[in-house]
Parts: structure tokens; C-alpha cells; sequence
């Protein structure tokens, strides 16, 4: 009777024949191992691009979540979740010396800045609260509540960072000091310019954040009207684009408020 072969010669077989299929067995020719590598490569090639083709046309033809593919969704969702789940929400982001900060602060995005119809001076924040009473704010009793300033790099979704000096009070001081806490015990809170042609959801536990800031001044100064004044959300936490210039309205909610970039294809939480 012939003996089962060992584990050890069956793993030298399944070896060999691999050496074989690879081309690197020493029995074959140089030119029989250039033609069994040059085979493999194409084979591969030849799957991945089948691959590739078929995840294509699967992507395509999905039915869109707020103008991505449902399937792309689902990974910016659970990137959320990563963030969500593996950072503090009281993780501070670095902060620099004011004499780091670029003296002309960049900007970019229009959405929302129009100067047709908008009269600084008549400016007023409206917060509606859970019981749809609406509290009107003036810039100057804003400027009552404890300042907060800092430095910090400043990020677009497009790539660019700069470090930028800003100014104002604490979301999380304004919170206290108007009683808004029933207000911040829900998920979400909601911010449009006056015209509501730009809006952000920001979750609740970031604009809680000892860094958010409701922002009234930039590198010591009044902001600037193309930067978003009398009022802008500084937000060091999310990108860019959550940074809402022009602050005119707000609200609160336990479902996720509209968002301007999220129904253009971004990722909704947008979290550094």
C-alpha cells in the first residue's frame, strides 16, 4: 500500500507548480519562464479590467443618493462613522501665534453673498427655538458675550489650508447664556444666509465643540462683508465648506437639516 503523502511534500508540490505557473521553476527554459509571466500579466490585466468595467457600469447605473451613486453614499457614510467613533468630540485642533496668521485671509465661495437687498447694518441673527419662537440677535449683543480668539489652519475641501485669525463667542457660551440648552440636547442645528441660498447641518456634538465659533471679527478687525460679516461659523473641526459665511438664520433639529454641498455629492459630516 503506498503511503498518504506528508504535509511536507504535499506543500514542496503545490510549490513547484507554482514556481511553474509563475515562470521561476529553474527546470523551465528562459524562454519558457518569459512566456508563462508574460501570460500571468495579461491574465491579471484581463481580470482587473473586467473588474473594473462591471463595477463601472454597476456604479452608473444605481440609483443616485443626493447626486451620488447609492453604493458611494454608503462609504462617505462609514467614513463618518469612523470619525464619529474613533475621535473626541473635544479633540482640539493645533492653534498658532496671531503673528502666524496670513494678512490677507483667502476666500472663496459666492453662494449666498449677494449684496442685492442685504443691508449690514439692519443685520439680525434669528434663532428659532424648539417651540417655534423666533429670538433676534444684533451683532452688538453678540459682542457682549466672552470673546474667544484664535489661530488655526484654515481648510478647503479643494486642497488648500492657510492659517487665519479669528474672533468672536463660543456656540457653546451663546448656548448658555439664551438658555438654549433644550435646543442643543437635539442632534442637529441648522444655518442659512439671508437670502437662504447657502445652508450647512452641522452636528450638534461639533458645534458644540470648545473651538466653534460664532465669528464676528478676523486678524482683530470687524469681518469683513466678503468674509461672511457681520456674522460667519468658524468650525475648526469640519472643512471649509461647513464654515457658513453670513450667518442670518438658525435652527434646530433631531433630523439632518438641508446642506448645500451635501445635495451636490459631498460627504455630509466633512469632519478633519
Amino acid at each position: 500500500m503506498s503511503e498518504t503523502p506528508k504535509p511536507r511534500s504535499r506543500l514542496a508540490a503545490a510549490r513547484k507548480v507554482l514556481r511553474k505557473v509563475f515562470g521561476t521553476d529553474e527546470q523551465l527554459t528562459v524562454e519558457q519562464q518569459i512566456k508563462r509571466r508574460t501570460l500571468l500579466s495579461f491574465s491579471v490585466f484581463a481580470v482587473l479590467g473586467a473588474a473594473a468595467w462591471k463595477s463601472w457600469f454597476l456604479l452608473k447605473n444605481q440609483s443616485q443618493d443626493h447626486s451620488v451613486p447609492k453604493l458611494l453614499r454608503k462609504g462617505l457614510d462609514a467614513d463618518k462613522d469612523v470619525f464619529i467613533n474613533t475621535l473626541s468630540p473635544k479633540h482640539l485642533v493645533p492653534t498658532y501665534p496671531k503673528s502666524a496668521a496670513a494678512s490677507h485671509t483667502r476666500r472663496n465661495g459666492d453662494a449666498g453673498m449677494s449684496l442685492n437687498g442685504f443691508d449690514p447694518q439692519a443685520w439680525k441673527l434669528q434663532v428659532t427655538t424648539t417651540g417655534n419662537k423666533v429670538l433676534s440677535f444684533g451683532i452688538d449683543e453678540l459682542r457682549q458675550l466672552p470673546k474667544t480668539e484664535f489661530a488655526f489652519e484654515f481648510k478647503c475641501i479643494e486642497g488648500w489650508s492657510q492659517i487665519s485669525h479669528w474672533g468672536g463667542v463660543k456656540f457653546s457660551d451663546f448656548i448658555k447664556r439664551y438658555n438654549l440648552e433644550k435646543e442643543a440636547s437635539l442632534q442637529y442645528v441648522g444655518l442659512s444666509t439671508p437670502d437662504k441660498e447657502y445652508y450647512v447641518g452641522i452636528d450638534m456634538p461639533s458645534a458644540l465643540h470648545p473651538q466653534t465659533l460664532l465669528c464676528y471679527e478676523m486678524n482683530g478687525q470687524p469681518l469683513p462683508i466678503n468674509h461672511g460679516g457681520p456674522l460667519r461659523l468658524i468650525i475648526p473641526v469640519k472643512y471649509g465648506v461647513k464654515n457658513l459665511k453670513r450667518i442670518s438664520n438658525m435652527f434646530f433639529s433631531d433630523e439632518r437639516p438641508p446642506d448645500y454641498w451635501f445635495e451636490r455629492g459631498y460627504d455630509y459630516y466633512c469632519g478633519l
